[in-house]
Order: structure tokens, then C-alpha cells, then sequence
């Protein structure tokens, strides 16, 4: 019998990575709320580029309106959100939730927001500030490492256990005395959140800060997204008891309104 060439060939070698964007998006990265700013010779140590790449790189951000300098630094300007808000814009959560966590925010009188997970860290999509409540502010495209983190732990939960295991695989810091990095206690949590649907934490990430989390589902009851109100007022009973029935009644909200707009 004849073979179908089509199943009988090898499988095609992914293409390779376009370099000069990989340096582009490395350069990028050296960015961040720490260092606003950068000189050449920073942004060279920072993405890990030779100074030369590095001077393109940046050159060719300023030409394109991405990135602007005094002749001495380097800064992003405002034209790189584009690169962002056009995921956000596909994603469609952004804007489905954000009703959604003020009025959470309103009734429960704390901050607010909304994450997603990209490899072992949250990031933040959506937020609704009532104070600031960590010594570093926290804002859309903030990231932090899911293991410490309610939202985290939620969005954990929605793996399995090959993607759990592989998210747990790095470096686990210790960034409070209480922060959990005991791999295996770690699991246990992210079961007993799977079990109850939500998860709380208490200065694991920050000390006086504690949150509570709870996902966002898609039509099929995966995860796609966790909401949580975190705050540095009350205490880990009151916040299960106080914030989390308005909690699971605003993901319940958005993951309706979130089918709605995908249909």
C-alpha cells in the first residue's frame, strides 16, 4: 500500500527566533518601575546585550517612538503600552471586569484586581486602588511569583499537576518570614484551593498584607483569570468573612459577562 507522504514525513524544525527581536524585547524588559531610566551602559548590563546591540536596540525604540532620551538616558515612553493593550484588547477581561472590581471595590471598601498567569508569575490586567498598600506600587502589568500570592495560588489551581509541578520548578524566595517554599506544602495548598475554590494569604508576600482570591472561569470551567481584594486592615477571619461572598459573587459576574462578550 502506498504511504501518505503527508504522514510519513518529519516533523518541520520550529523556525528559529528572529535574534534582533529577542535583544528588542530583552532591552524592553530592562525596564521596570525600579529603573525608569537607564544609560546605555545600564540597559547593556541589565538585558545582557554587548553595549554596542544595545545602542541599536535603543536607537531603533527612539526612531520608532517607543522609547525617548535626553542624550544621556533612556526612558519607555507611553507608545509602548500599544504592545500590551493589544493583548489586553484581545483578551476582552480587562474591560469585562473592571465594572465589576469597582463595584467590588466600592462595597467591600478595599483594592481590587485582576490577574492572569504567564509561566510562574501573576500578572495584573485590571485594578481598582483604594490605598496604597505595598511599598511598591502595584499597577497594570505589575508581576509577582504565583507561589506567594492568592491570586497565584488560584490560578495554580487551575492546572494540572504536570503544569504545577513545571510553575514550581524555579527558585521559591522566602519574601516574608511566612512565605511558603516548601514545595510539597505548597502543593497541599494549591489542592485545598482547588477544593474550596478560593485561596487567602498572609503576609507571604509582604508583611501586614493579606489577600483573598477567588478565579474567573471560562464557559468550559476552566480558569482563565483570579480576582482578589487584598488589603492591610483587616485581619485573615475578617477578610474570609467579610469580603469572601462579595468576592465569589463578582467572579461569578465577570465570568457571565465574559461568555457573553465571547458569544
Amino acid at each position: 500500500m502506498p504511504t501518505d507522504p503527508e504522514t510519513t514525513a518529519p516533523p518541520a524544525a520550529p523556525p528559529e527566533p528572529i535574534q534582533s527581536l529577542v535583544r528588542g524585547l530583552a532591552v524592553v524588559r530592562a525596564f521596570d518601575g525600579d529603573h525608569p531610566r537607564l544609560t546605555l551602559s545600564d540597559a547593556a548590563r541589565r538585558s545582557g546585550l554587548s553595549r554596542a546591540t544595545a545602542r541599536r536596540v535603543l536607537h531603533t525604540l527612539v526612531t520608532e517612538g517607543y522609547a525617548a532620551t535626553d542624550g544621556r538616558t533612556f526612558r519607555l515612553t507611553p507608545r509602548i503600552l500599544e504592545l500590551g493593550f493589544a493583548y489586553l484588547s484581545a483578551l476582552g477581561l480587562p474591560a469585562v471586569a473592571q465594572p465589576h472590581l469597582e463595584a467590588l471595590s466600592a462595597q467591600v471598601g478595599e483594592s481590587t484586581s485582576l490577574a492572569v498567569l504567564d509561566g510562574d508569575q501573576v500578572v495584573y490586567v485590571a485594578r481598582v486602588a483604594t490605598r496604597r498598600i505595598m511599598s511598591v506600587g502595584i499597577t497594570v502589568g505589575t508581576r509577582f511569583p504565583a507561589y506567594a500570592t492568592s491570586m497565584g495560588r488560584v490560578l495554580l489551581a487551575g492546572l494540572d499537576d504536570a503544569a504545577v509541578d513545571d510553575a514550581l520548578g524555579g527558585d521559591l524566595v522566602a519574601w516574608t518570614p511566612r512565605t511558603v517554599t516548601d514545595r510539597d506544602a505548597l502543593r497541599a495548598e494549591i489542592d485545598r484551593t482547588r477544593a474550596r475554590g478560593w485561596a487567602a494569604v498572609e503576609e507571604e508576600l509582604e508583611r501586614g498584607l493579606r489577600s483573598i482570591a477567588a478565579p474567573v472561569r471560562d464557559a468550559a470551567g476552566g480558569v482563565v483569570a483570579a480576582v482578589n481584594v487584598s488589603t492591610s486592615a483587616l485581619d485573615d477571619r475578617d477578610l474570609e468573612r467579610e469580603v469572601l461572598a462579595p468576592l465569589l459573587a463578582c467572579t461569578a459576574a465577570i465570568s457571565t459577562d465574559l461568555d457573553r462578550v465571547r458569544h
